[in-house]
């Protein structure tokens, strides 16, 4: 911390607050971007009979869910030596990718009360990202040692999950979606601090790396994907009682 405080009493507190601001920006503006994107391709993906019957109803529906966790595993590996033009179109890909991934959940809620259940989860789950990146970037408290409990969590929580697939409990499922909602709030608040404290240890250097800010987004972005996904399984779960 010595040494931090001393990278940082070099640079006047007003550079590194505009240098902070812009590089969180353009985190958060990469990270929307993925997410208007990821819509709008699960919607006209959703739209068209056609294009669905093609992805789903032949094996492409492999490639359509396993490539996004093929792109974004090679991302993690690669980010480090990629150029700023590759890893921007490989941002871009994984969110197409999870816009025709989401397609079929688009198609399944629109057909079961018009996408009201979708739209109530998106607008909670905006806010309440929002809400709690917002605190992650302002909070004097280390959440770092929140950090380990909450990947422990997470690690539970996908074996719960796959353990319910054989179960096949709507109350387990249940449970574990209140779950994923605590732990992926967490992990939203737990990333944020953790980029903004990636720029201040390095002296606002990692501000001028375009990939830095791309595998912020990204990170940003997956918690905000999977806190919807949560979201929406409660709701439909309370729609159903």
């Amino acid at each position: 911390m010595a040494q931090n405080d001393e990278i940082i009493g070099v640079i006047p507190t007003s550079s590194v607050d505009a240098g902070l601001r812009a590089y969180m920006l353009k985190i958060y503006n990469y990270m929307t971007g993925g997410i208007a994107l990821t819509a709008l391709v699960a919607m006209l993906v959703a739209s068209n009979e056609g294009l669905m019957a093609a992805i789903f109803g032949t094996p492409l529906k492999w490639v359509a869910l396993l490539a996004p966790f093929v792109l974004v595993f090679f991302m993690a590996a690669k980010i480090a030596t990629m150029s700023k033009q590759t890893a921007q179109i490989c941002f871009w890909a994984y969110s197409a990718l999870m816009g025709v991934m989401f397609s079929a959940i688009v198609v399944a809620y629109m057909g079961m009360d018009g996408g009201g259940t979708l739209a109530r989860a998106f607008f909670i789950t905006a806010g309440t990202f929002a809400g709690i990146s917002l605190l992650g970037y302002t909070t004097k408290r280390d959440l770092s040692s929140f950090g380990s409990f909450l990947i422990m969590g997470l690690w539970g929580l996908i074996l719960a999950s796959l353990v319910n697939i054989f179960m096949q409990s709507g109350a387990l499922d249940f449970a574990l979606s209140i779950i994923g909602v605590l732990v992926f709030t967490g992990l939203t608040a737990f990333d944020t601090q953790r980029l903004k404290r990636l720029y201040t240890t390095s002296g606002g250097s990692v501000g001028s790396h375009e990939n830095v800010a791309i595998m912020g987004a990204l990170m940003l972005y997956m918690d905000f994907i999977n806190l919807f996904l949560y979201i929406l399984r409660i709701l439909s779960a309370v729609n159903r009682r």
